[in-house]
Order: structure tokens, then sequence, then C-alpha cells
């Protein structure tokens, strides 16, 4: 169905349209940083965001606006909805200001004018609303950019941005606009800080989160609303907007008395203009306002008119993400924040894209099934539509509703024109046959018969039994395994007379049949459309009728896991049968085969609106089965069943009923393959049932046929169905057909159904709305092929279909502008003229063909170089081609696309044009073979250097030769690397001439060893080393001296010292940051005698905290000001203050995790898989520590650590009292990974500096090397004890990898070197055998057989984890982001608990100390 909605030429809002700001209009300035926040906004009269009230805001550097004082961006900055405090962003990304890019602007104001334009425009979002604002937060972000690292080649972004968001209030409601100018948005997402050498951009967030809300003796994430779901999407920020204005989005975000979620205006209308100045009509509601003047943005009247026309990758920001409810909801799981929130309420694109039409009046195409309705809350008014709302909330308060019918009118309006009125007249033919058809003051209605009941469209007879058929499918994941459903029947019974329905879905496999069975609302729908009715109520089919839409969500605990029903019907069918078809998406828990489920009676109250009704329950069912007993879970349901509403008559229906299910029984057949569901229901009024006639309660002994009428106390009488003849207790259908009760009409015949009948047309007959019969016009088929035929009394009209323009009888394609391709942006993009106007020689402009799709053969002019391309532009491998050599053939087939090896990423991110589109000179280039491998000899063109490298690239030592002296033969075999050249070429840029700004690059002699003298070019200071390169002390010498003789054996002053604690865990930290520490990150602030400086800091930013002389945080002095805490010293001489002896408080009894945290290690009990946090406790505090490896004998109950600090190998037994021994004291630099093997009692640990593997026994005997060579920076390490096998990682920057080998150092090999940034943590999974690991670069969890094969990704989306163990079918892993243990399941792939400690430092090595080995 086509709607005619008459719109004018739209254009983006200019800057001049968003409110006033800077500081001429008495705004406060944000203080410039990567991640700074405003001085707390307190405000006069609270704010209502979502339901809870709000004194204060906070605004922030990163586009957002806070209801309370905002934790570093580390914690929430590249991370998805929902948020864990309240937030209202209109573009979250990582926004940086320190560079000189732009200002921030905010501040509250009572002004009349910005007021009463604040009014105007809610009033139009939300007609009929009572919204009087009394204050405003205007918040201005002008010109700022995205965070970068800056560097000399690239220089500061030009691509910069400028939005606002504006918060109005009164004493019930909150509304916000957001506001994006025609030329405010140029880049639309940002890179995460410590993604490193992996490319990740995430686009930013628009919407709005409520924050941890308390629930019963927890918190949980409470609900939250996405705007955008993509980088498409955010485009079109500024091209359409909910309000009439592109770029200008509003909703409302919370209210006083009651709230769900947040409601966008406007919703399903079609874009469209402000009115005429001048013809606003009297809107204010502010007395004392002065009229607003809205700018001029349409400066001329448009010679056409421009429907939208459908833009498929844009998810409209009108349609609200699924309303949850505020005090029982749970996080969704973390996407690619970008990954949004599933599942929506609609899948609906909304077609907001303008676009020419020939002629007009011009008409909106409708998503088909789908109309879109805004029903204000005219309390104490009359609308013209229904005689009463029911209120939702007090004041202007909305519900969006989502009504899917294939024939309504789309009427957004509150009044109609005569000539356009729907009278029965026209239209009775949409009534049932068994059903009048009544007009109204504004339209029609259709109302059921006597004898008949339903919505009067479908009129079903009374008390007669009815089925549903229809199909299931989608995709279930159960556990981690994926199973899919294509179009498996379902078919239900429902005996109307008693309120019993049955449901039975066929051809259900394993797993998912026994997963499925405590998903009963499947069935359930049925229950609630044909319930026993008690007095004063009705059942579902009575309000909806046979089409209507039902959106399900089933989220259990405690696995969080969640799934979507769809449930669409579709009318009757020809034997009278109602069609459903279900869609299913999501996890459900694992249930074992065999097992069975107990669900038990519950009642839930559904409310009622205008076109739509909802409810919101909690069940809970038993799972029995042989392998683990009996345990109790529930699942919270949370459903929206839409459907179309005759607004046009009187609405004399309850606001809410009450579903008494009072028995639930679910099975699941396996041999048939069968999943059934039985359920009784009655409907009520709220309260307590009475059930005293056996009509009411179900034990009356009437035909299945028949109705129950209830008499007094226990009277009562059966009475037939309609269409049904008997006793009432024995009844038999009638045939209409044949006792002539069935009157057709000519050119029709009569067809029996149980309990009714049907008329059916004779071919090339439709009905008229008498019931009689007459000629099909469009049977002779008059019209276009291109277009609709509509048969009507006495004539036909042709209508030429979309796309498609003329009289109906000729119809011609339209031959719209086609959006520019890939390619074509690509080269228009491509800058060919300098900004003085002259041509730049040497750029390389892509070739298009007339489609707009890349050329398969590229060619380079300036070079002569050819290639062949894919279809997205990108170089196929292997077919480049030199001048003066032929072109490629690029027709043939290609070869199985490979991935991009480590030279040809090295080589496509070597920067050789500026931005401004200039050759950058002097840039060196690595050459790559057929295979996409390092070519042995690389020579530098600018500089006439060549040398030889290994297989990753590396310089190999002594090859270098300069120019004119020959090349280096690289035939000859080369020694390994030295660690002074891993260190140095570490630091190399990919220039060999250049180096890290500011970073320290050691100097080897020929044969790779460290030169005596090292000094560093940037400070000047010059010292001697040792062969290991530690510098020696007393040796440094600062700039302007002469340099030290390294010769001569150091004279130690005095006064020197070993490094403090403080000292050694600031090295240890520089080192785990690859020696190039950002601003961003902590580093312990020492004072000149290496001791914690009172006060510390993260980075250069404002948030700090103080710490006593043990480096541990004091409690209650975190700050994010720019007036940093008071600090008071706490270093004191060690006779005042002697420090506790260190012994072992063991935790509770049970499984617990065992986790170090600088100077202790820390003990969290497990319930199940859960973490317990409330029984957490410190098992060994170690002050002047830094624990990082820990593991646990699981035979002896003793914990084993490293400790950096005191570079000792320690353990402690767990028994109350027991005091540390120290292993291992000597040889040792930086002692990092550790593993106990059980089996043969022997410990490996990793040293970091010296990059080597060691073994010993556990009592530190035995004490050997195993590996020395061929690594950079190894970090983890566990043992297979079973197997005895022995991995480990090595995040090497340049060539990251995972090894393996057995225990006694044989058989040493690469598991995985592609696809890896920094593999930190490393653990096994004993069920599945495979070796699985966490990578702060990727941000993925993988896990990999031990021979190399079966390589998965568990999690894509995790933030910067350190040390993982695993247990129980889940990991737990620290992480540096949140600063805390996350768990998560390997099954669902979902995080299912978080812990965070009191004291918020680093969290290093975990471990699981179990009662008994497993």
């Amino acid at each position: 169905m086509w709607v005619e909605i008459p719109i004018e030429r739209s254009v983006a809002a200019s800057r001049k349209y968003i409110f006033p700001y800077g500081t001429l209009s008495g705004d406060l300035t944000l203080q410039k940083g990567d991640d700074e926040t405003s001085k707390v906004l307190a405000l006069k009269r609270p704010l209502y965001f979502y339901e809870s009230q709000f004194n204060e805001l906070y605004v922030a550097t990163n586009g957002i606006i806070s209801a309370q004082d905002l934790p570093m961006e580390k914690q929430y900055v590249d991370d998805g909805f929902p948020t864990d405090f309240p937030v209202i962003a209109p573009f979250l990304a990582d926004i940086d200001t320190s560079q000189g890019n732009g200002a921030i602007y905010y501040r509250v104001t009572e002004s009349p004018t910005l007021l009463n334009r604040v009014a105007q425009e809610v009033h139009r979002g939300f007609p009929g609303g009572h919204f009087t604002p009394t204050h405003a937060v205007i918040a201005t972000w002008e010109n700022v950019a995205a965070y970068e690292e800056v560097t000399r080649a690239t220089g500061p972004s030009d691509r910069l941005n400028t939005f606002q968001a504006v918060v109005a209030y009164d004493e019930n409601d909150s509304y916000a606009l957001f506001l994006y100018p025609e030329d405010g948005l140029h880049f639309f997402g940002t890179r995460p800080k410590e993604s490193y050498n992996v490319e990740i951009e995430l686009p930013a967030r628009v919407g709005f989160s409520r924050g941890e809300v308390s629930f019963i003796f927890s918190r949980m994430e409470g609900p939250y609303y996405s705007v955008t779901s993509n980088e498409q999407s955010l485009k079109n920020l500024y091209q359409v907007g909910n309000t009439g204005v592109p770029g200008v989005w509003l909703f409302h975000i919370g209210n006083r008395y009651s709230f769900e979620n947040v409601v966008p205006a406007a919703v399903g209308a079609a874009l469209a203009t402000p009115p005429p100045r001048g013809q606003e009509g009297d809107d204010s509601t502010t007395a004392g306002y002065s009229e607003l003047e809205y700018p001029e943005i349409f400066e001329e009247e448009p010679d056409e008119d421009y429907p939208p026309i459908a833009d498929p990758d844009f998810q409209s920001p009108t349609i609200p993400e699924f309303l949850q409810p505020s005090h029982l909801d749970h996080a969704r799981e973390p996407e690619p924040r970008n990954q949004p929130h599933q599942p929506p309420l609609e899948d609906v694109k909304q077609q907001q894209q303008l676009q020419p039409q020939a002629q007009a009046p011009q008409v909106v195409p409708r998503p088909e099934h789908t109309v879109l309705e805004v029903f204000p809350n005219n309390r104490g008014e009359s609308s013209p539509h229904m005689e009463s709302d029911p209120p939702l909330a007090p004041h202007g308060g909305h519900f969006v509703s989502v009504v899917e019918e294939e024939d309504v009118d789309f009427d957004t309006g509150g009044g109609f024109k005569s000539e356009t009125k729907e009278t029965c007249a026209r239209f009775q033919q949409q009534c049932s046959q068994n059903a009048d058809c009544t007009d109204y003051s504004s339209g029609f209605c259709c109302h059921c018969r006597s004898g008949f009941y339903g919505n009067g469209r479908h009129c079903l007879p009374d008390g007669a039994p009815h089925r549903v058929n229809g199909k299931v499918s989608g995709t279930v994941i159960v556990g981690s395994t994926p199973v899919d459903l294509n179009s498996v029947d379902l078919h239900a019974y429902i005996v109307v007379s008693d309120g019993r329905a049955y449901t039975a879905i066929s051809e259900v496999p394993e797993p998912v049949g026994w997963a499925l069975m405590p998903v009963a609302p499947i069935g359930e729908l049925f229950g609630w459309l044909f319930a026993l009715e008690l007095p004063n109520s009705q059942a579902g089919f009575k309000i909806t009728g046979a089409e209507f839409t039902r959106h399900a969500e089933v989220t259990f605990y405690p696995g969080n896991q969640r799934l979507s029903i769809v449930q669409t019907a579709q009318g009757l069918d020809s034997e009278n049968h109602l069609s459903v078809d279900t869609r299913l998406h999501g996890d459900v828990p694992f249930i074992a085969p065999g097992a069975t489920v107990q669900m038990e009676p519950y009642k839930e109250t559904y409310q009622y609106y205008p076109s739509v009704v909802r409810s919101t329950s909690v069940r809970e069912f038993t799972v029995v089965s042989a392998e683990r007993g009996s345990e109790t879970f529930t699942f919270q349901l949370h459903q929206n069943i839409t459907y179309h509403d005759c607004r046009y008559g009187p609405r004399a229906g309850p606001e809410t009923l009450q579903l008494t299910t009072e028995r639930v029984f679910v099975m699941y057949v396996k041999d048939e393959n069968i999943l059934r569901y039985a359920i009784t229901n009655k409907i009520s009024p709220v309260g307590e049932l009475v059930q005293v006639n056996p009509c009411y309660s179900g034990t009356h002994d009437c035909d299945t046929t028949a109705q129950c009428l209830p008499g007094e106390g226990q009277q009562y009488q059966c009475q037939c169905a309609t269409g049904y003849m008997g006793d009432g207790r024995n009844c038999y259908d009638v045939d209409e057909c044949v006792e002539g009760i069935g009157l057709c009409g000519a050119n029709a015949h009569c067809v029996n159904l149980p309990g009714s009948h049907r008329c059916q047309c004779q071919s090339g007959y439709e009905f008229d709305i008498d019931g009689r019969t007459y000629l099909d016009e469009c049977r002779s088929q008059p019209c276009h092929p291109q277009a609709t035929c509509s048969n009507t009394l006495g004539s036909f009209q042709c209508q030429c279909q979309y796309d498609f323009q003329g009289d109906g009888f000729q119809c011609v394609p339209n031959l719209p502008e086609r959006a520019k391709t890939h390619c074509e942006q690509h080269k228009d993009s491509v800058q060919t003229i300098s900004p003085e106007g002259y041509p730049i020689p040497g750029v390389f402009v892509p070739e298009c063909d007339e489609q707009g799709q890349y050329r398969a053969l590229q060619c380079h002019g300036s070079t002569g170089h050819c290639w062949c391309v894919d279809s997205r532009g990108q170089e196929r491998a292997g077919t480049r081609k030199g001048p003066g050599t032929s072109q490629p053939n690029c027709d043939e087939k290609d070869r199985p696309e490979r991935p991009k090896t480590h030279c040809e990423q090295h080589k496509d991110s070597v920067q050789t044009t500026s931005p401004e589109g200039y050759p950058i000179l002097g840039v060196f280039v690595p050459e790559c073979d057929e295979q996409g491998q390092y070519r042995a000899l690389q020579c530098h063109g600018s500089t006439g250097y060549c040398w030889c490298v290994d297989s990753r690239g590396q310089e190999r030592a002594g090859t270098r030769k300069g120019p004119g002296t020959g090349q280096p033969n690289c035939d000859v075999p080369g020694e390994p690397k030295t660690h002074c050249e891993h260190q140095r070429d570490s630091l190399q840029t990919t220039s060999p001439e250049g180096n890290v700004d500011g970073a320290f690059v050691p100097q080897c002699d020929e044969q790779g060893q460290y030169r005596a003298l090292q000094c560093h070019g940037a400070t000047g200071h010059c010292w001697c080393v040792d062969s290991r390169g530690q510098e020696r002390a007393g040796t440094r010498k600062p700039p302007g001296t002469s340099q030290p003789n390294c010769d001569e054996p150091a004279v130690v002053p005095p006064t020197q010292r070993p490094e403090t604690v403080c000292e050694r865990w600031r090295a240890s930290l520089v080192d785990h940051y690859g020696g190039l520490p950002r601003p961003h990150h902590y580093l312990p602030q020492c004072d000149p005698q290496g001791q914690f400086n009172p006060i510390q800091c993260y980075g250069d930013s404002s948030y700090c905290w103080c710490v006593d002389r043990d480096g541990r945080e004091v409690a209650g002095t975190r700050s994010h000001d720019v007036v940093k805490p008071a600090c008071v010293p706490t270093v004191a001489p060690p006779t005042m203050h002697p420090l506790p002896r260190p012994d072992v408080t063991p935790p509770p009894s049970g499984t617990s995790l065992l986790y170090a945290q600088g100077q202790q290690i820390g003990a969290l009990p497990l319930n199940g898989t859960l973490m317990d946090s409330e029984r957490s406790s410190t098992l060994l505090a170690l002050h002047g520590s830094i624990v990082v490896g820990i593991d646990y004998d699981c035979r002896e109950k003793k914990v084993y650590w490293t400790d950096l600090a005191g570079r000792t190998i320690n353990r402690a037994r767990l028994e109350p009292g027991a005091e540390p021994e120290t292993l291992i004291n000597t040889g040792l630099t930086s002692p990092e990974g550790l593993a106990v093997d059980v089996v043969r009692r022997a410990m490996f640990w990793v040293d970091s500096t010296p990059d080597k593997i060691e073994r010993a026994n556990l009592d530190g005997s035995g004490r050997q090397t195993l590996f020395d060579t061929d690594m950079v920076n190894p970090r983890a390490i566990i043992v297979d004890s079973s197997t005895g096998t022995l991995y480990w990682t090595d995040w090497n920057r340049e060539a990251p990898k995972i090894e393996r080998s057995s225990v006694d150092g044989h058989s040493r090999k690469v598991l995985v070197k592609d696809g890896i940034g920094l593999p930190n943590a490393l653990t096994f999974d004993t069920a599945t055998r495979q070796v699985c690991w966490a990578d702060a670069g990727t941000k993925r969890l993988e896990c990999i057989a031990s021979d190399g094969t079966g390589r998965r990704v568990i999690h894509s989306n995790l933030n910067y984890p350190f040390s993982m163990v695993f247990y129980a079918n889940h990991f737990y892993f620290t992480d540096w982001r949140r600063d805390g243990v996350i768990a998560l399941s390997r099954d669902s792939s979902q995080f299912t608990d978080e812990y965070l400690p009191d004291q918020r430092s680093h969290l290093y090595g975990v471990t699981i100390a179990t009662t008994h080995c497993l």
C-alpha cells in the first residue's frame, strides 16, 4: 500500500540552526585534553533520566553528558552500550582536544527564548503533550578531533566534528535534542589506543544508557537505547532527522512517575519541513517567553517534491530498540562496539534519502505489513480516534506501537477529510462475513455478531475448538552449537471452553529439542489468545483478531542467554484456522539429553494500549537429569503484541488483565523429534481468582464444541457452539450449505466449515460489499505488465508499480541517479592538483568501468607498473608487473585468496603519500617476492644502502653495505640474532635510518654484542654496560661532560643503592608497554630516593589518588579533578612502622581463583562458576613485592609465584599462618610467567629480559635452561601435565608467536604465528584438549588443537587481557582495562561475571585452586 504524503525538499541544518554557544553566550569551556570531565553542574531543580532523579550533570571530552562523575575513559570509551554509569551520548568516541583541535562549551540556562524554542520542538515531535521546560543544559563540541597518534609523517588530523546536545526538563519530564549541522561530521569512529599493530576502528555510539541499577542484593546493567548501529547510520545523522529538520533529533528521555525506555519523536512520519514562518501557531507554553523565530534554512521554494527513497544501510533511529524494564534488565553481550543491541523491536529500515520524482503528488512507499504510529497520552482530552487513551505517563507520556497490517491506512494526524472518510458503504468487505459494520463520525469499525467472537475483521464461532497451523524457522545456538530450523511444522489445538492449548512442533533435531523445552512461551501465545474468560475479561483473540505480530525476548539466568521469538499471525486460512509463522533467533542453555523440565504455575499481568499489548514476567523451571540431578533456573520474558486497532469506535476494554496459567507441561519426544507444550489458561481482572462455578474452574462436562453458561452457585448449562447442534453434552456440526443457512450470491458456491461456512466466488468474480458478485475486469489484464490493476465497482484502475512512471497503461522505468560507487569515490578523493593549482606528478588514480566498478587491470602511469584488482579494488597477490614487461592477464582464474603476509602488511603500512597528496621522498618500502615473503636482499633507493634480511624482514647483522661497495651476498647463512640485535631491531621504524622519537636504541658491535659504551642520542647521556646490556653503576655521565672510560672498573659511589620496589615496578611496566608508554598509561611515580610518591596519577590525566609507603591506594582518595588530592608523605624509617610478617590466610573451603595484584595474592571463591565477591580475601600480603606469575600445586596445596621486584620464585602452603618460602633468588632478572607440572613435580618459568625459559624441581633444585634463543619477549607459559607438553607465548611486536615443546626441551615447534598481536594470556582447555590464548592486540580469545588444527575464535571483543585460566567450561582472565577478573563461558561465548577488587590496580597472574586434582 502507498500513502500519499506531500513533502518538500529538505536540506541539512546549517550551523546557525544549532543553539547559541560560546563564551559570549555564557558558556564554560572544558579543559583541553584527551580525557577531561567538567566541574559538576549543580542543577537548581532535579532532572529525571529514565525513572531516576539526578541533581547534577557532567560534560566529558568524549562526546557525552553524564549524571555522575565519570570513570577513566579506558573503562568505557571503546565499549558499546550499555555503560556502567548514566550516559547521554550525542557522539561517544575517543575525542581529543589537546592538540589545539576545537573546544567544548557547556552551560545551564533558564533563557525564556531558548526554553521556548525547545518547547516548540517537543510539541511538534510529541503532539498533545504538556511540556513546560524550566531549565536546559546545552553542551557543544566544536571542531573536535579524534584521538590519533600524531607522527612527523601525518601531523594533526584535519577531520573535525561539530555537534550539540540540549537536555531540557520540567518537574515531570526530560527531553534531549541532538543537533548535527550540515558540515559537522567528518569522522565516524576512532581507533582503540591499545590496538597496537592491529588495524581496528570502532564506530561512535549515539544514544542513551541508564547505567547500573540496584536489584535485590546486586547491581545489574539497566536499559539503554541506541540511535545508530553502523558507520552508515552515523553518516546519516546530519542527513535525516526525526523532527522534520535533517540533523535534528529529539527524544523523550525521562519521567518522574514511570519510564521504560527512551522514545524518539515523529515515529513513522515522513521527513517534513518546519511550518512557514509566521504560521507556527501559538505553541508557547512558557509564560512571558518571546515567540521563537527559526533561522532561514529553506532559502527558496523547490520546483519538485522529493519522496524518501529507501537506504538499506540506515537503521532508522526512530525505531526503538526492545524496551527494557528499568529494574530487571541484564546487559546484552559485547559486539564489536558496534555490534548493537539484538534484537530490535522491529527490523525496519526507514526510507529517508531524497530523490526526485517526475510528477506530483508523490507517494511514500510503506514497508510491507508495517505502519508506525505514536499514541500521545492526552490525559483529560478527547481524541477524534478514540474515546479514551490509557494513561501511560502523566503530562506528555508517549508510547510507540508498530502495527503490522496489510490493508490499513497510514494516519498520523488527528483529523480527516470528508472525501477520504472510510465508511461501511465503501469498505464493508474488510469485515468478517460474521460481523456487522458500524459507521462512526470519523470512520467505521467491524463488530462480530452474536454467537461469534473476535475483533470484527476476523470472527470465530463461540465455544468451538480452534486449530493453529504454521512454520518455525531460525537459528538457535545451544551452548556453542548453532542449529538451523528450516520451516518445520507447528500445529496447535485449543479447547476454548476450558482454556486448554496443545502445541506440537515437528522435525526438531537434537540438541535444540531438549534445549527448547523451557521455552513454553512459544505455545503460551495460543493460551492467551483463547484463554478461558472469567467475568469482566476477554481473551486475546477478541482484541487482536487473526493478524498481529508478537515480539518476545527470553533471557535465561544465570547464563544470560537470550532468545528472540517473533510470531506473525497472517489471518485465517480457507478452513478458518489461524496461520502463525514463528521465527527463533539467539542462544539457549544446554540441557542434557533425556532430561525432563518441570515448570511451575504462574500469573502474568498484561497491559493493554491502543494497538499494542505488553507484559513482563519472571518464570522458574527445574531441569532434572541423571548427570546433574535437580537444578532450578529462571528466565525473564518480555513481550509486545502489536495489532490493528479500530480507532474510530468507542473503547471500553480493560487496561490490565491477569493471565493465570494453572498447568504447564513440556516434553521432547526424541524418537519422533517432536517438541510438545500443553498449557491451561484463564484470564481475569488483576487479583485473586475466586473459582466457584464449574464454567470458570473448567470442571464442567460440556462438549468440547459447546459453551458453558454459568448460573447461580454451582449451576451451569451447556449450549452447543454456533454452527453446532445437540444438547450441549454432545454436539455435532451443522452443514450450513445443505441446510440452506449459508446464503451465497450468484456466481458463488457454499463451502461448509466446522461451525461455520464460507462463500467462494467462481473464477473471474469477487465479492461486492452487498455479498453479490460481479465480473472482475482485471481478469483480462488491461494494464501494462509493470502496473497494478485494481478492480472497482463497474470499472478498474491501473497504477504503475514502484520504480516506474506513467498512466498505468504505459509505464516506463524511473531513471534515478545512482549513488557513487566505491571506485568512483576513490577516484574523486585522489588529489591530483596542488592547493596552488599545479598538477601533482606521480599520483595513482584508479580506473572505473561504465558501471562505476574497478576495472580488473589497473596501471600506474608514472611508474609503469600494472596489476590486477578484485571487486573492492584490492591488488591481487602475484599479479604486479613492472615497466617493459607484458601486462598481467586478469581473466585468469584467481588463486584462492590468501591472507596478506607480514611483508605485504609492512609494505602497505608505509606511508608514501602525504595527506595533501604529495609523494614522500626517502621512505623505505620493503620488497616482497611472489609469495609475499621478504626478499633476502633489501635496498633503500634514496640512500643506496643494501642489506640482507631474515624471513621476518629483520636485518642480518654484518650484511649492510653502503653505496658503491657492491651488494651483499645473502646466500651465505646468517647467524641467529643476539639479544642486543633483537632489542635494537624491535625499536626501529619502517625506515632503517630512523628511530622512534625519544627512544633509546642500543648499539651492537660486529658480533652483535652490546658495545661497552652506550649513548642516548635524544638526551646526550652516556654510560657503560655489561655483556647483558645492563648499565654499570656509577658510569653514567650527562651531556657536556667527557665520555666514561668503559675499560676501567666502575667506582660505585658509597651512596649507590639497589633499585626500589617503585623503580622495579616502573621498569616492568615500561617493558610491558614495549618501551614506549603512552600518555594514558599508568606508570608508578617514584621520588629521588626511589620511594613511591604519595600522589599517583594515570599518565598525564587528572585521575589521581594517594598511596601508602608500599604503593597501595589509600581508600577514598580517588579524584578526577584539576585540583589533585592532598596526599601526606607516608614514608618513614622502617623502625617506626615494621612490616607485618607475611603469612597465609587461606580462602574458604571449596574452589577458589588465586590472583596476583602487585604486592598481594588475592583469593576469590567460586560458587559453581560464579565469582563470590562477598567472600573474597587477601591470601598473602607481600610488601615490597611485585607478584606476576602464579600457579597452584593441587597435590601439596601450595601456591607458587614469581616476584619481579625481588627477582625471586617463591611458594607457600595454603594453611593458616604458613609463611612464604623462597626457592630461587639468583640469576633472575624479570621472572614473569610460571607453570607447575603436578605429575613430574617440576616448575617452568620465563625470564623476559634475558629472553629464556628455565625449569627446576619444585624445591628449586635441578635448575636448567631449556631455551635461550629465538625469543624476543616471552610472557605466558603453561604445561599440560597429562602429555608432558610445554606451551609459551612470545609477544615480539614484529613477529609474535605461540610455541610448544616437550617438558625436557625437545621437539620445539611454532604453533601459531599468524593473526596474533599481543598474546598475553595462555591456558589449556582440558575438555576439548585445546590451547587457548587471549590477545591484547587483536582483542580475541582463540583456541587451537595441539597439532595446530581446528583454530576457532571464542570471543572477539576483549579489552586488555593479561593472564587466564580455564575451569568448568569457563575462562577466567585478568583485565588491565577493567582492573578485575572477567568470566566468559566457552559454550555461549558470553561474559557471565565480573569481579572488581576494591583496590583498583593492575591484576597480573591468575590460577585455580581446587580441593583435589582435576
